[in-house]
């Protein structure tokens, strides 16, 4: 086999059904199919996702073979995400990586959606790209996951920090629901907090001991001061939804890079990234750049269609796993809960 594989990836974890293809880390195609049933739901709904991705997998695989030209039958390996994610969306994915492993008698690699997050700061897509070195930290911010990861090796990573409960990100689309703004909530308040104050509002964040974050309390904290200033004023939401959007905001940001710094100082870690769809937050971008630049960190940030859900950052992972040539079996089973 070739040292640069030609890998066709898979990801369907969540409401994104995607398809890439990549020769080695070199992205030649990367479909992302987002599932829009959901914004009517202000969530994703399961039993939707999984049948959304039923009904797409097929078209958006044949789309990212089509724009990355190639031929089917030269893949040398198909890549899935195994887990973590839903259930249902999962078993779509994978059931189609199977098929199609044993059809065209090409190994199957499976890959853990979260440590190809990490990884996407490897893929390569432009010329003199500079990519991470080893040892590095890694602030891996999504819907369902708050961590922060202590990377030595493509393939060896610790969780050092985490959240004890909800994700930052489903922090930010909760609230965007109770501000009555649309589904997906985070980049609505990313938008709104541009004209805003940040300093306006104060919410409360606990500080936790070992690196841990909770999020449940700053969400309960945004609820009970939306309910009693409506009392005080109803229309109080509509005046001031881009200060409350941006003090939100704020908190939420100021609460993951304090944690984030205490371990770059205690790792004494000199490459720092960011990952995850949270990454994506463009307060959160500015302002961990800055914390790289006061550490004088090589400091990284995936672009932004490498951010969200997404295939490439599957291939990229299954491309270190290609070359320790660790492959699953056909009987492999997602996981709906798989830690780093």
């Amino acid at each position: 086999m070739l040292e640069t594989p030609l890998i066709l990836a898979i990801e369907s974890s969540c409401d994104e059904t995607s398809a890439a293809v990549l020769q080695g880390l070199n992205v030649l195609s990367n479909i992302v199919s987002t599932q829009k049933i959901h914004e009517k739901f202000g969530g994703v709904v399961p039993e939707l996702a999984s049948r959304a991705h039923q009904a797409s997998i097929v078209p958006v695989v044949e789309q990212a073979i089509a724009e990355a030209k190639v031929d089917i039958k030269s893949v040398q390996a198909v890549a899935v995400t195994l887990g973590p994610g839903l259930m249902g969306a999962l078993l779509v994915g994978t059931s189609f990586a199977k098929s199609l492993s044993l059809s065209l008698n090409i190994p199957l690699i499976s890959v853990n959606h979260m440590h190809a997050h990490v990884l996407a700061h490897f893929i390569q897509y432009k010329e003199a790209q500079i990519l991470p070195k080893f040892p590095m930290l890694c602030l891996t911010v999504s819907g369902g996951h708050t961590q922060i990861v202590l990377v030595s090796s493509p393939l060896e990573m610790q969780v050092i920090g985490e959240t004890i409960d909800d994700a930052a990100g489903e922090a930010f689309d909760k609230a965007a629901k109770v501000l009555g703004l649309p589904y997906p909530g985070g980049p609505q308040i990313d938008k709104l907090a541009f004209g805003g104050d940040e300093m306006k509002f104060n919410f409360t964040s606990p500080r936790l001991d070992n690196l841990r974050y909770s999020f449940s309390g700053l969400k309960t904290s945004l609820l009970y001061f939306l309910k009693a200033e409506m009392l005080k004023n109803p229309d109080f939401i509509q005046s001031e939804v881009s200060n409350i959007c941006a003090s939100y905001q704020r908190t939420i940001i100021d609460y993951l890079l304090v944690n984030f710094e205490t371990a770059m100082k205690r790792w004494d870690i000199k490459n720092i990234c960011l990952a995850g769809g949270v990454s994506a937050n463009s307060l959160l971008r500015r302002k961990f750049l800055e914390l790289g630049n006061r550490h004088d960190c090589a400091t990284f940030i995936p672009e932004f269609q490498f951010c969200t859900d997404n295939a490439a950052m599957i291939g990229a992972a299954a491309y270190f796993k290609f070359q320790k040539h660790d492959f699953a079996s056909l009987d492999c089973a997602p996981k709906a809960n798989w830690s780093v």
